[in-house]
């Protein structure tokens, strides 16, 4: 946790005459969440990333021919530390992205699929942003993130009313020797649960797999190795969704590279910790979705996304 008391400040100096450097260095200290105190003085809570962030600028200044220092303290001072507190109060920032919600949602009648999926998208991306900075988070984030959990649940009991509600206990480990050449079944129109359990079925569980697409869950057949709808084999378990209960079942998950994927798609599906990726996983799933009305084909195509993320995340470790 952000130790309120504790602060870094650069204090740089660039000649004014350099105004493309002063901008590059503004702009990039304005997107890392420093506070201005006056100009060419900037704060940070103290971290870290907050020291690496000033590092960086320092080098930026000197490379300009300028000059800049970093210095970390602590405030005692009840007043000062509350102006310094206020420098990073993003409450009016929060105040916009719920107004957007709010108004997604009133407007959600009129958009197909496709356009809501990326305006979630796009909301998605930007309160992760300004979460991303938000070093003493409270009230309005919450009120938010609830926000944008009642958003996804709108879209979702519209587009994707059979939706699974998650089920309680453990997930036991299986024979992946069982579940060679079956037939497995979901809800039809895939979304990013159901593609990447279905991409990771495919890849890593049973490569001959044959896969159903189902209009109601009810069409499920009884040979069938049903996932990702109520009363499936495979589904929501506790806080885990379909794919990472799939992933456990199989002894996947101690796989970094996969456990990284099912970051992504718990977030997308459920919400809870941001993942950098996600908004742009969401919106290559929105595109191919709306190009693709074949489930098969929208497979397919997905599969080629999450080959290729799956070994990004495996080649760095």
């Amino acid at each position: 946790m952000t130790d309120p008391k504790s602060w870094l400040m650069l204090v740089s100096s660039v000649a004014g005459e350099n105004r493309t450097a002063r901008m590059r260095i503004w702009r990039a200290l304005k997107s890392s969440g420093a506070g201005a105190l006056r100009d060419g003085v900037y704060l940070l809570p103290l971290s870290d990333a907050a020291r690496a962030v000033f590092d960086e600028q320092v080098r930026e200044v000197t490379t300009a021919g300028g000059s800049a220092q970093v210095l970390a303290f602590a405030t005692s001072d009840g007043g000062q530390q509350d102006d310094f507190l206020r420098l990073f109060d993003r409450g009016g920032d929060y105040a916009g992205l719920f107004e957007r919600l709010r108004a997604f949602v009133s407007g959600l009648a009129k958009l197909d699929e496709g356009e809501a999926r990326r305006g979630l998208a796009a909301l998605r991306r930007d309160i992760a942003a300004l979460a991303a900075i938000d070093f003493f988070p409270g009230a309005p984030r919450q009120q938010v993130e609830r926000g944008l959990a009642d958003a996804e649940a709108a879209i979702n009991a519209r587009f994707s009313a059979d939706e699974p509600h998650a089920g309680e206990g453990a997930v036991p480990p299986r024979d992946r020797a069982r579940y060679r050449g079956r037939t497995w079944a979901t809800r039809e129109r895939l979304w990013v649960d159901r593609v990447a359990s279905a991409w990771l079925i495919r890849r890593f569980i049973d490569p001959k797999a044959k896969f159903l697409w189902l209009k109601k869950p009810k069409d499920c057949p009884k040979s069938a190795v049903g996932f990702d709808f109520d009363g499936a084999e495979f589904t929501h378990v506790g806080a885990r969704v379909t794919f990472e209960v799939l992933a456990a079942a199989f002894g996947l998950d101690r796989d970094p590279a996969i456990a990284r994927i099912g970051a992504i798609v718990h977030y997308l599906d459920v919400g809870g910790i941001a993942v950098p990726e996600a908004a742009g996983f969401a919106a290559i799933m929105a595109g191919a979705r709306a190009q693709q009305a074949d489930d098969g084909k929208l497979l397919k195509a997905m599969g080629g996304v999450l080959d290729a993320l799956y070994a990004g995340y495996a080649a760095s470790g």
